[in-house]
């Protein structure tokens, strides 16, 4: 895998575009990994981090495992076609029993939910968003030797809560509960406002709901994009409207981070997202009308936080200034994000679940394009060793 500070040009294609200094964009993004942060094991059962510890001491090529075999996993959005596939036209892996079974053949241990929805004419029907449904699931699970550790689905749109999103809300986690999850999350950010009003009451809202999964056993947490790096808005001229247009110089989600409770509410950075926000959002208009200097460090914003994140997914991408993203999606470990000083730097491997995504890996002219991408994923998360 080639890192930002590589030979190729392409750290220097994305530092031209972020427009610092070489050594600004060096010393900020790629860290040396003997800084890594130590952490302890949050939260593992004893089972899992003694398998994980196992996996993790090293097989003689070339450094530790990075990411142990035990938290290997998988976001099934990224095989979401095969999930919705009528097993009754193809000979490919279909619906969620067949799509356990191709995963855990390559090696996965874990699965990230993205819903509880398959093709009708796959094992249970279309849907097995219910408590049967999630007996089904579970017991699939069990046969192929994986865990359930989250699922991107309900979350109440509306606060305060009403009773029908409330008992709805209840019933996912006895969902989850029965699968066996140890999160629940959603694929949105608490919010898409830039002010710091807006994130006071999804603060209130999370941390109500937080407390609400934490009693049922479950860590609530919220899966963010690039746009949740942003710059909150809270200060300087206000607008037509009343609202400021400068900012302090804080991100959104590190103000999130600051207002709700560590212990009910949790996170899932899309390391991919994050980068993407890198490339996005480096200076601010601050409260004096002066352009301020802020580039992003996804790793030092999880090291500073490192119990708040027990998921990641795990998404490359390949540089392409010309997008407004500054990447292009990949298979994982076939890009440019490095992964290697990442996983380092925010150590606690036996903590952080990563879950390998690709949105893009779905082709309508290759039908098994999805499961293909997701065989390179694995082998690129497993080879990850951290550097002496």
């Amino acid at each position: 895998m080639t890192a930002f500070n590589d030979e190729s040009g392409t750290g220097d294609a994305l530092r031209r575009a972020l427009g610092v200094s070489r050594r600004r964009f060096l010393s900020t993004c790629t860290a040396a990994a003997t800084a890594a942060i130590a952490a302890p094991v949050f939260g593992a059962s004893p089972a899992l981090a003694q398998d994980a510890q196992d996996q993790g001491r090293g097989d003689g090529r070339g450094g530790d495992v990075l990411v142990p075999a035990a938290r290997r996993g998988i976001i099934l959005y990224t095989v979401r076609d095969a999930v919705g596939r009528d097993p009754l036209s193809t000979d490919l892996p279909s619906g969620f029993r067949e799509v356990f079974k191709e995963l855990a053949r390559y090696g996965y241990r874990q699965v990230e939910f993205a819903g509880y929805g398959q093709h009708a004419n796959a094992p249970g029907g279309a849907s097995l968003e219910s408590v049967e449904g999630a007996k089904l699931l579970r017991s699939w699970l069990d046969e192929y030797g994986l865990r359930a550790q989250g699922n991107h689905g309900f979350i109440p749109p509306s606060w305060p809560l009403t009773t029908p999103d409330l008992d709805t809300f209840k019933k996912h986690l006895e969902i989850a509960n029965i699968l066996g999850l140890g999160h629940m999350g959603t694929g949105g950010d608490p919010t898409g406002s830039a002010y710091r009003a807006d994130w006071d009451v999804a603060a209130d809202k999370w941390n109500t709901l937080g407390e609400i999964a934490r009693r049922e056993g479950i860590k609530l947490y919220t899966h963010n994009h690039d746009a949740a790096y942003g710059f909150l808005l809270d200060g300087g001229p206000l607008d037509a409207a009343g609202r400021p247009t400068r900012s302090s110089g804080i991100r959104k989600l590190e103000y999130f981070l600051e207002i709700t409770d560590p212990k009910v509410v949790w996170l899932e950075m899309d390391i991919f997202w994050a980068h993407v926000a890198q490339y996005k959002f480096h200076t601010y208009t601050a409260h004096d009308g002066s352009t301020q200097e802020n580039v992003f460090d996804p790793a030092g914003l999880v090291a500073r936080n490192n119990e708040r994140y027990p998921l990641f997914h795990a998404k490359d991408g390949t540089v392409n200034t010309t997008n407004g993203m500054g990447y292009d999606m990949v298979p994982f470990g076939t890009g440019v994000i490095d992964y290697t000083t990442f996983f380092s730097r925010v150590g606690a491997r036996n903590y952080h679940n990563p879950m390998v995504e690709q949105d893009n890996a779905p082709s309508s002219t290759d039908l098994g394009q999805s499961l293909k991408h997701a065989k390179i994923g694995y082998d690129n998360l497993a080879a990850l060793r951290q550097k002496r």
